[in-house]
């Protein structure tokens, strides 16, 4: 017995006196290995998703250069209006992007328009049904959150990487980060929208014989509406604090002159693509907040 315990003891005075140098976890390695396995297996599932992300970003880009200034400016008027059945709110939206117009980055900002809109489609899309996954079973919500917290905290450049990896330098790589940087939001908050509730409201529909089908989306739903709605807000938002970073890996629009601004020192072209950026930020902050407010059910709006 006591010898065995002075092996141990001699084992754990190696280890300690090993440690760090010779306790270290290659996790470099590990990862390297991991992404090349996954290139070369799948290279040319990569290549062909590749290929259709940025034939459909194309056809966006090409679609809002296409049209008229003054009806992209009068749509976003349009639906403002909808939205909050507010003229000074409508107005001062469209002047937003005429201010826009006005500093010569109409183009680059229908560039940075076409991939938060598959960006902020690809978190719509994946984001709600995860996070009602996440309200209904339990299992799901203590898989998803270590994950999510992860998606929040790890820093935005690390997980450029691998996706320069897959998809090259572009938009195509620009998209896939934002999509991973603003897909929280929107989970968290329609699962947590569903959860709130009250669980007296769906008693009630239980006791009429409503299924769980029925409950769920006749329910459940529109009552965590405003809470979804403010997911798509802050995805959006998120969005769009992504567009300098992504510049960085290619991706082009109001980012990149940003970028261009930051490696000329030239304040001005900072200030401007910065300025277009805020403008975007305001719009489609106070329309989907205005959504948010009409879609909720237990509040009257005032036409």
């Amino acid at each position: 017995m006591q010898t065995w315990l002075r092996e141990c003891a001699g084992s754990l005075a190696g280890i300690v006196s090993a440690f760090p140098e010779g306790c270290q976890i290659p996790i470099r390695e590990w990862t390297n290995d991991g992404l090349k396995f996954l290139v070369r297996n799948f290279g040319r599932t990569f290549d062909s998703l590749s290929d259709l992300m940025l034939f459909v970003l194309r056809q966006v880009e090409l679609s809002l250069l296409a049209i008229p200034w003054w009806i992209v400016v009068v749509a976003i008027c349009l639906i403002a209006w909808l939205a909050s059945r507010s003229r000074v709110l409508a107005v001062g939206l469209g002047a937003a992007l005429v201010f826009i117009g006005m500093m010569d980055l109409w183009e680059n900002t229908m560039r940075t328009l076409s991939m938060l809109f598959l960006a902020t489609t690809l978190t719509v899309i994946v984001g709600i049904p995860v996070g009602i996954l996440m309200a209904t079973n339990r299992w799901v919500r203590s898989l998803v959150s270590p994950i999510l917290d992860a998606m929040q905290t790890v820093p935005p450049f690390v997980y450029l990487i691998p996706f320069i990896f897959f998809f090259g330098l572009g938009n195509v790589a620009a998209t896939f980060a934002i999509f991973v940087y603003a897909v929280p939001p929107i989970i968290r908050l329609t699962n947590l929208g569903i959860r709130l509730v009250d669980r007296s409201v769906v008693e009630a529909a239980d006791a009429f014989g409503a299924t769980g089908g029925q409950i769920l989306w006749g329910v459940r739903m529109p009552l965590a509406m405003p809470n979804i709605m403010a997911g798509v807000n802050q995805t959006i938002m998120m969005a769009l604090s992504m567009v300098v970073i992504a510049s960085m890996i290619g991706a082009r629009g109001l980012g990149r002159q940003v970028l261009r601004g930051l490696q000329n020192a030239d304040v001005g072209m900072g200030l401007e693509a910065g300025l277009a950026i805020l403008a975007l930020a305001i719009i489609f902050d106070r329309i989907t907040a205005a959504f948010g407010v009409r879609l909720d059910p237990t509040q009257t709006v005032k036409a």
